[in-house]
This record gives C-alpha cells, structure tokens and sequence, in this order.
C-alpha cells in the first residue's frame, strides 16, 4: 500500500528520469475476455487523455466497454480535484455505485485520477469507502493491469498512489475517442504553485517528454491520417526547460508545423512562461491553429500577486496584443475567478475592465471553491456566497455579450471547418470546429466526419455559428 503524501508531493528535486516502455504483464493478456467496464471521465483534456489510455489496457485485458453502469463488471472513475463541484459529483456518484455493489458483491470498482492523490480523499475512501476495490493515482497509470489483478488475488482494497514522479514511461497504449484528432502529452505535472490550484500537488513537477518522442508520435498521427492533434500540459509553455537548455515550446511547435498536420493546438499556457519565440512561430505557420487559451484568473494586480501568478495585469495585456499584432484574427479565451479571498469591488472592477479590453472569444468563469492544503484555503474568505453569484452574473453578461458580437464577425465568410459528425439535436445539421475554434453547426450533402470542409456562415449566437457547406 502507498499513500499520498502532500509534503512529498510538494518537494521540488532536480531528477534524471529513466524512459521506460510500457509492457503488459504476459499472463494478463485477455485474461478477462469478454468482461465489461464502465469508465467515467471527471476534468479537464489530460484526464480525457488518459481515460484514452485506460481503455486500451483494459482492451488488452479483454474488458469491452458499455455505455449502462448497471450492466458493468468493473466501474472506474477516472476524477478531477480542480473544484469543489467535482468533487461533489464524483462523491455522489459513488453513492450511486455503492448502491450497484450491495447487489452485486462481486462488481469491481476503481478510483484514479486528481482525487486518488488528495490526502483527504484517500482517507475517506480507506474510513468510508471500504468497497472501493483499488485506487491508484496519476503517476502510475501505466501500472493499472497490474494493480487491478493484485485487488483481486489479494481480496482487500489495493491502494496504489505514489507523491513523487515515477519513470517516464512511452508507449503506453492508446485507445483514442477520435480517428482524425488526438491529444498528444508534451509535459506532464506544474511547478507554478499558484496559491489556489491543487494540480501541483495532484499531478506533480513539471516533466518533459523527449523531443524525438514527441514527434515520432505526431508523426505516425500524420501519416494515419489525422488532421489536428492538441498539445497537452499542465502548462506546455514551460516545455523543455527541465530537458534542454535551447529548445522548448516555440521550437517543438515549429518542428510540428513542419511536418505538415494540418491543425495544431496546444492547452494551457501559463502567461508567465509565454516567449517571443512561441509568438514568433505562432505568427509564422498557418497551420498553427489562431486560437490560443490564456488564463488570466484576474484583472486586479493585487489579486494576482495573492494567487501567486507572477505576472501584472500590464504584462499580460501586453502579451495579449504581441498575439492579436502577429495573428491578426486570432482567437484568445481565458478562465476568471471571481470571489478570491481579499477581492474587493475595485479589484472585480478592475477584472472587468480587463475583459472590457480584451473582449474574449470565450471565457471559463468560476467562483473561488478553496482547495485542500493550498494557501488560499487558509486566507480569510471575507466574501459572501450571494456577493460572489452577484459577481458571476455580471462577469458571465459581460463576457457573453463579447462573445455574441465576435461571433458575428463570422457571419458571410467562408470557414474552414473540421467536421465532427452529425448533430445530435437536429437531423439533417452537422457540426464542427472553425480554426479559431468556434463551433458551427451547418447543412451540406455528402458530408464526411473527420474532414475539413469550406463552410459559409449565414447566422451567429453566443455559443455557436449556424452555416451551410460551401462548394
């Protein structure tokens, strides 16, 4: 048995990790043929990426996947600690599964991701959860096989979380949602310490795949046919720098580029780690994708310092005209936190004011949820729970409003769109991504999903365009 520890996950060492490749223990091969799993996917792209990962093992298992929980021999959640509403679902839904277990003794259930690395969570699992078969963390996801057949053979819950960073391990299998996009890790882990955020702790310090790695990967993408693939870190701005001394995000986002794939992206940067190079290149290469997410979390200098951000509101305007000045048309949208310990109403101006400049394609807004062990959680919270919805309405009008008025700037051209598939809502409507990311919902006659097609824009609303397929 291992057991998160936050002190451990807090240390910040110079390691040399070994790369390792991913092997499947022989005797588990298909051992549970024709068994069926159910998995659900709390959080962010890095989470659905290695529920990507996940279902490949249990593939190479013989698990098959359903859709219906009730009809599952193995329920696996795969969580997420950036919130508290996260947590809530993820807690209720175990209410839900205990009331599966009590009819079936012999369901297995798992628990992993964010949560599985809270000491707290863990905790509760052991004093409350004893049905939970197996938990393992973020950094021995790879190991999952082994872990689960251990909770069977041994007959007890099997906990499996390790604080500090393990091997560097390649070729883990991949069982991707998509055949035409792809998310591909970069870095894994933060070192920032935001003083709000617990992915420090959960996900651990910031690690860099190999370059060549990287683009071998990306490679194979290429020549099967896939036409985006998404860059995925913690915070992919600080690629490179635990690795090489001259190489980082501007010039892997250049050797990619090169390749050609036609559409890249990658998610999230941090402000404080964006260099000239990246805008340079940004700037360079049209199949980098104009459509860049740049938190900002606040307009208020002296909420930004108590975060722990380690930029101005002057150097991240600054930053946001570099990109708006060398990819005119781009599209650039944020995340905001309203009700931060210590916001005042100028501080919540000043935010406003901040969006009022930079008029977002689109924006993730929260209210302030503490997180365990993070210094924010020990700040006086000073605001009150009805002044922080206040402060939520009025940011979400006020970004709204821009995100109308910049999707009408769209109506009359002709898009480039990534065709995801038929609409769900409408018959006879499909539906897909522009390059700036904005989704579009269109008409057309022999439409294929997983192909870039000339769309024209002949409607816009907050959220999404309405056009038809262009010849």
């Amino acid at each position: 048995m291992n057991l998160p520890s936050y002190g451990e996950a807090k240390k910040r060492e110079k390691v040399t990790y070994q790369t390792i490749d991913y092997q499947i223990p022989k005797q588990l091969k298909d051992k549970y043929h024709g068994k069926k799993y159910f998995l659900k996917t709390y959080g962010c792209q890095m989470n659905e990426h290695d529920s990507e990962n996940i279902r490949a093992m249990l593939l190479q298992l013989g698990f098959v996947e359903i859709s219906l929980m009730d009809d599952a021999d193995l329920i696996l959640l795969n969580t997420c600690s950036i919130r508290e509403n996260a947590h809530n679902k993820v807690f209720g839904m175990l209410g839900r599964i205990k009331h599966l277990k009590e009819k079936r003794p012999s369901l297995l259930v798992g628990f992993c991701g964010c949560m599985a690395q809270e000491e707290g969570v863990v905790s509760d699992i052991m004093n409350k959860y004893k049905w939970i078969n197996f938990v393992f963390g973020t950094h021995n996801l790879y190991d999952l096989p082994r872990i689960l057949e251990e909770s069977i053979e041994k007959g007890k819950q099997e906990i499996e979380v390790y604080s500090k960073d393990l091997d560097m391990v390649e070729n883990v299998p991949v069982l991707r949602d998509k055949s035409y996009k792809a998310y591909v890790n970069i870095i894994y882990g933060c070192d920032k310490f935001c003083t709000y955020c617990i992915v420090p702790y959960t996900r651990g310090s910031e690690r860099s795949r190999k370059r060549e790695d990287i683009l071998n990967e990306i490679s194979k993408l290429y020549h099967d046919g896939y036409q985006e693939v998404t860059l995925l870190g913690q915070n992919v701005n600080a690629y490179g720098k635990d690795l090489y001394d001259d190489y980082g995000l501007g010039e892997l986002l250049s050797d990619i580029a090169m390749m050609p794939i036609p559409r890249i992206r990658f998610v999230t940067s941090h402000p404080w780690d964006f260099t000239d190079k990246m805008i340079e290149v940004i700037g360079k290469y049209p199949n980098i994708m104009p459509s860049i997410h740049l938190p900002v979390q606040s307009g208020s200098n002296s909420i930004l310092k108590k975060m722990g951000r380690r930029y101005s509101k002057e150097s991240y305007l600054e930053l946001f005209d570099k990109l708006k000045k060398v990819r005119p048309g781009i599209a650039i949208s944020t995340d905001i936190i309203v009700g931060f310990p210590g916001e005042s109403e100028q501080d919540f101006k000043d935010t406003l004011d901040l969006v009022h400049y930079c008029q977002y394609d689109n924006a993730f807004t929260f209210i302030y949820s503490p997180r365990e062990n993070t210094p924010a959680a020990k700040l006086v919270d000073d605001i009150s729970l009805e002044e922080k919805e206040k402060r939520l309405y009025q940011l979400n009008e006020v970004v709204n409003t821009y995100f109308l008025e910049n999707n009408k700037k769209h109506v009359g051209r002709v898009e480039k769109v990534l065709v995801e598939g038929e609409s769900l809502k409408k018959k006879g409507m499909y539906f897909g991504y522009t390059e700036e990311n904005k989704l579009v919902n269109f008409t057309g006659k022999n439409i294929k999903e997983g192909s870039i097609i000339s769309v024209k824009i002949s409607s816009a609303k907050t959220w999404s365009l309405d056009g038809e397929a262009y010849e």
